[in-house]
């Protein structure tokens, strides 16, 4: 018996049957963030009710850290007297009520501190509107609607792995995209003819004929304002995703009930990612200077999640000890999240890179 076609794959292959196959990049787009059917737009995905579970929802000491480095950054550059405190997807903001509870004893750093949550789901806007009921926040929809002309300290964790891709397989005479069509009533994968393009042209002399790169449009205007701010009135940038210093594969996943899934089967009923390639990030976000790419457990470690996480440790026993035991581990260990999950950061200029970082 055939499955039963979603909302969303139904106005797809109408579009489709109209207008012809449309890019991967197009069909992740529409996938997550449809005003009605979209993945985001629709949903709150995170937690054992959702699909997956991010590092900030396994443990409070994710969110703590990387506060306390985002703080020590500020205080590194003079402490500025106004700053933009910004979030690029920002979940259920529990990351950043981790972050503000454990810089609260910084002088001064709550009160300069402007947080801005760029959010485009409002379903998750209403969760970290009660999540972070107690602090004064501002949403915006984009990067661009931060304020400009003051210092900019950014956290992004997951984010940039959310963001469309543009996929293409390298042939003889040019690069096939990746486009989704429709053969016999389900929506599939497919390649346009080979074209040249001058963007890729770099990466000739790492690939042979079939190899697979992704690009990520959407993420080098975000990059590029990002550098110019922090270059411009100083500011640090953490970003923290799954991937690796030069894209190269086919990565494109999709994400179900904590399993992996067909990223056609069910259009706006999963969650479609890909690897960040990192080195792009960091040519998008020049002049701002950054770091080496660190495992996350490297950077948790030089931000001393060991000792945090003894000290939260003391008055736990049984289950509770157990689950923080546990949740340090998969923070922290190669086999889980500690290499798979890599950290970058971006610093002004004449200013040191925030603590943790290279």
């Amino acid at each position: 018996m055939p499955k039963p076609e979603t909302p969303l794959e139904t106005l797809l292959k109408a579009q489709i049957a109209a207008s012809g196959p449309i890019t991967l990049h197009d069909y992740m787009a529409t996938c997550l963030l449809h005003p009605d059917h979209g993945y985001y737009t629709t949903r709150d995905p995170l937690g054992r009710a959702g699909d997956f579970i991010t590092s900030p929802e396994i443990s409070q000491m994710f969110g703590e850290l990387l506060g306390l480095s985002i703080a020590q950054a500020w205080v590194d550059q003079g402490a500025p007297a106004t700053f933009v405190l910004a979030e690029l997807g920002p979940g259920r903001g529990t990351l950043m009520a981790d972050l503000l509870r454990a810089t609260r004893a910084v002088p001064g750093f709550h009160a300069a501190a402007q947080v801005h949550l760029v959010e485009a789901s409002p379903s998750l806007r209403a969760v970290q509107q009660k999540t972070l009921a107690a602090h004064a926040v501002t949403w915006a929809d984009t990067i661009d609607k931060v304020p400009h002309d003051t210092p900019l300290f950014v956290i992004a964790n997951e984010f940039f792995d959310a963001l469309p891709i543009r996929q293409f397989t390298r042939h003889s005479d040019g690069w096939c995209e990746t486009i989704v069509g429709v053969a016999q009533g389900a929506l599939v994968k497919g390649y346009a003819a080979p074209i040249h393009i001058p963007d890729l042209a770099h990466r000739l002399a790492d690939t042979n004929p079939g190899d697979v790169v992704e690009t990520r449009p959407d993420a080098t205007p975000i990059m590029a304002r990002i550098g110019t701010q922090i270059a411009a009135h100083r500011g640090a940038a953490v970003i923290i995703d799954y991937g690796n210093w030069r894209s190269k594969g086919d990565t494109l996943q999709a994400v179900q009930g904590h399993s992996f899934a067909d990223p056609f089967a069910a259009p706006g009923l999963a969650d479609l990612t890909a690897h960040v390639d990192f080195e792009a990030l960091a040519n998008d976000a020049a002049p701002a200077l950054a770091t080496g790419l660190t495992d996350q457990g490297a950077v948790l470690a030089r931000l001393g999640i060991g000792a945090r996480a003894e000290r939260l440790s003391r008055n736990l026993t049984g289950a509770a000890l157990e689950n923080h035991l546990s949740a340090t581990q998969r923070l922290t260990r190669p086999e889980e999240m500690g290499s798979l999950f890599k950290a970058l950061a971006l610093y002004a200029p004449h200013c040191p890179p925030p603590p943790g970082f290279d």
